[in-house]
């Protein structure tokens, strides 16, 4: 496990994903949704990481918490809240 990298998210903008955040016993607190992100930033404090999927909505995820990642998933755990936040490409796109 890593700390939040900007650039891993990179590749993942522009492309269509699926997103949910799950809570600590992995139980969904939101069910995944298709998605396009659109951009990704810093939040004004640099205490989050913004996922952006149109010029309003995102989802910030604190930057200490633990990420992994694979080709085709992205995952960060927030060991404060126990909130699970999974990116995942869609199936069928090219990696």
């Amino acid at each position: 496990m890593e700390q939040i990298n900007v650039e891993d998210i990179q590749p993942l903008i522009s492309e269509k994903v699926r997103v949910a955040i799950l809570d600590d016993d992995g139980q969904d607190k939101a069910p995944f949704v298709s998605k396009t992100i659109v951009k990704v930033e810093l939040c004004p404090d640099i205490t989050h990481l913004r996922i952006y999927f149109n010029d309003i909505n995102f989802f910030a995820v604190p930057l200490i918490s633990n990420v992994t990642k694979n080709e085709n998933e992205w995952s960060a755990f927030d060991g404060n809240s126990g909130l699970q936040y999974i990116i995942r490409r869609e199936r069928g796109q090219d990696v």
